[in-house]
């Protein structure tokens, strides 16, 4: 899988990265450990070499799971983690800085990201100068090589840039959610700054793989995902029937034909998550799918079924 560059940094990462929510557990449903790692490997053998975590994943389970797959293979891997909304104070970042990279078992990390906005959550404010400091001076020790951002809107991402270079940001972003575009994206594209998309398979759903009536465990945070619910998972269901010829017109699945759209679009990268081995293979696999420039178009077009009824509101669940 061919690289490329993170923002202005020397970082290099894969097109397609492994999330690993789901590998923390906590707000999941029927995960396994010994599936996350294997399933983690998978995506490493298959190409995916740049792996996305955060501490706020099962209190860094994620992390530990994520050394367990591949710590034998750090040399040829980005690392990829968040510091939470109620660690932004200059202290609190490099404590939590250093309790990543005793999860990770590694001593610097690839990419650090801040994970929320400060006040997220009902967290206390913290000047985003202060969090920047404590990233800047992990910087200089060679504990981080790069500096991102996630959830972040547009003002926010320039703020937090007068304080030191951002080369991420990591919003909610597939086709089926594209707020990104009319807000942050055209500031990312002018500034060289990555993006690299959340749930680009709005969680599932562009996998056509939930069909209507489905109910989620109230434990599983897809319960309170916007897109399944209502008019929105209609409207979601109307559009997945249109891509559907689309993907078979490429011998490739509805999830893939999504993941290859994504990847299309200016400076943007894809944070798939997957709970087994095929999943992962399968997403690395999106890299070799040509779309040509009216396929790209004509799946965009359709993907505004969805999000033309979508309000302005960046998150996309109701908590």
């Amino acid at each position: 899988m061919k690289k490329r560059t993170l923002g202005k940094s020397t970082v290099q990462i894969s097109p397609i990265l492994m999330g690993t929510w789901q590998a923390g557990k906590k707000m999941w449903v029927g995960i396994e450990d010994d599936d996350s790692i294997k399933t983690i490997r998978a995506a490493y053998e298959a190409g995916i070499t740049t792996i996305d975590t955060a501490e706020i994943y099962g209190e860094g389970h994620s992390e530990q799971i994520v050394a367990k797959a591949l710590s034998d293979v750090r040399d040829n891997v980005e690392y990829a983690t968040k510091v939470f909304a109620n660690h932004l104070k200059y202290q609190q970042v490099i404590e939590a800085c250093e309790r990543s990279l005793t999860n990770l078992k590694t001593d610097y990390i690839d990419l650090y990201q801040i994970h929320w906005p400060s006040g997220a959550f009902n967290n206390e404010i913290v000047p985003i100068a202060e969090t920047m400091s404590a990233l800047n001076h992990l910087k200089e020790q060679w504990k981080i090589r790069a500096i991102g951002v996630s959830n972040f809107s547009r003002d926010q991402i320039a703020e937090a840039a007068q304080y030191g270079q951002i080369d991420s940001l990591q919003p909610p972003y597939s086709l089926f959610w594209r707020q990104v575009e009319k807000d942050a994206m055209p500031y990312c594209i002018e500034n060289n700054i990555s993006i690299l998309a959340y749930s680009p398979l709005a969680q599932g759903l562009l996998t056509g793989k939930f069909l209507p009536g489905h109910k989620f465990d109230p434990a599983d945070n897809r319960a309170k995902n916007k897109l399944f619910q209502g008019e929105n998972f209609e409207h979601a269901q109307q559009a997945l029937n249109e891509l559907s010829p689309i993907a078979e017109d490429h011998n490739c699945s509805l999830a893939q034909l999504a993941l290859a759209w994504l990847i299309a679009q200016p400076q943007t990268n894809a944070i798939v998550g997957a709970r087994y081995p095929e999943q992962a293979i399968a997403n690395a696999q999106a890299v070799e799918i040509k779309l040509s420039a009216e396929e790209i178009a004509k799946i965009g077009r359709i993907g505004s079924i969805v999000t033309d009824h979508l309000d302005d509101q960046s998150v996309m669940w109701n908590w």
